[in-house]
């Protein structure tokens, strides 16, 4: 079953980004993610069974 992500979700990834950071922010949901570099502001599509993979924690928008 798939994970319930939506726009502006921030997920925190086991991998970092070659900037440095690990904290993405969900821009497109669906089959293929869009997510951003909170670090670096770079977009990144992602397909969703490796994003889900990779994905160590969630931070939902309702709290933050």
């Amino acid at each position: 079953m798939p994970l319930k992500l939506s726009v502006g979700d921030i997920v925190e990834l086991k991998k970092p980004h070659p900037c440095g950071g690990n904290r993405f922010t969900i821009l497109r949901p669906g089959m293929d993610f869009r997510i951003r570099c909170d670090t670096c502001e770079t977009q990144i599509w992602i397909s969703r069974s490796n994003l889900e993979k990779r994905i160590k924690k969630i931070f939902p928008k309702e709290q933050l």
